[in-house]
């Protein structure tokens, strides 16, 4: 009995805390303060403060920061006609002097600079690297560069931008280092698909996806949040570590490939630093995905069927 009890405040204890993180991530421009959130996760502000530091393993207000700044940086690099000023209101920062202290602290040089030289390259972490890395400069050439030697019609896949629709999606989120670790994906997809398949959601012909909310070359692997999701119907409620929430549609950048596992990254490489740069668009913040269209294990050559979708619009 015991046990089914701590099962079961475990599961509310998830969805709650699956509740206030989506509303971070949609609200990172608004004020966020520890009574509204708390409000959102159904807690008291004192119990919830060391709830979510025990849940997610840094405070409220850190995690908050952290995502305002990643943000920010992105921007930096793929909105160049914003203002710096734009960009620090855009992210939640009260003023542009408070932001460019919060900047240059975090990251080591400060926004114009990251503007000027920045280059968002794969195994760049400058929140925990040495100090040549935590200035977030590659020693390769950067997009705008490396597509000077580039033509659109090398690039090894077919890009279509298309608009896609919203979609409800059950998820379970895993918030941690993922990257490669198709033991990891196994058990979160497992357990998704019992849920489902118990509550007859599954059908013939599912449609299962990943959701990656964070740019794995600006947060650290301990933080970043990965969401494995199946389309489910609207009004499917949610349960425990399974939350509910809607896809943004609007315009993607989408690409099918045929992988294996080691070769993933070179393929989001070759979409955002070798097409990306020619193809008249740039990234918003809406997470980039991955939807699974085949079974690796009956695959002859073991290889991964995946549609790559990055979120974009008009620069």
């Amino acid at each position: 009995m015991v046990t089914e009890v701590s099962e079961s405040t475990r599961l509310e204890y998830a969805a709650r805390m699956n509740r206030v993180i989506d509303h971070i991530q949609c609200h990172l421009a608004d004020p966020l303060d520890l009574e509204q959130l708390a409000a959102v996760a159904c807690f008291s502000p004192f119990h919830f403060h060391r709830l979510f530091r025990a849940w997610m393993g840094e405070t409220l207000q850190a995690f908050v920061h952290r995502l305002r700044l990643e943000r920010a940086a992105q921007l930096l690099v793929f909105h160049r006609a914003r203002s710096i000023s734009d960009v620090a209101m855009e992210c939640g920062f009260s003023s542009p002097s408070s932001f460019a202290r919060a900047f240059k602290a975090g990251f080591g040089v400060s926004a114009g600079e990251w503007r000027k030289r920045k280059i968002c390259q794969a195994n760049r972490n400058p929140w925990e690297a040495s100090e040549a890395v935590a200035l977030g400069f590659s020693k390769l050439a950067g997009p705008m560069a490396r597509f000077k030697e580039i033509l659109m019609t090398q690039i090894p896949f077919e890009v279509q931008v298309r608009r896609l629709t919203p979609m409800t999606l059950a998820y379970i989120r895993h918030v941690g280092p993922y990257k490669g670790d198709t033991a990891l994906f196994r058990r979160l997809f497992t357990q998704l698909f019992a849920w489902a398949g118990a509550r007859g959601l599954m059908g013939p012909d599912p449609t299962y996806l990943s959701l990656f909310q964070d740019n794995p070359n600006l947060t650290p692997a301990a933080k970043q949040r990965l969401e494995v999701a199946l389309a489910v119907p609207a009004g499917t409620a949610s349960s425990g570590d399974i939350g509910i929430k809607v896809m943004e549609g609007g315009l993607y950048a989408t690409a099918r490939v045929h992988v294996q596992l080691q070769d993933y990254a070179a393929q989001w490489d070759t979409l955002i630093a070798d097409w990306l740069p020619g193809s008249g668009y740039q990234p918003d913040h809406r997470p980039a995905m991955e939807f699974y269209l085949n079974n690796p294990d009956t695959d002859p050559e073991g290889k991964y069927h995946i549609e790559m979708c990055l979120p974009v619009q008009p620069l």
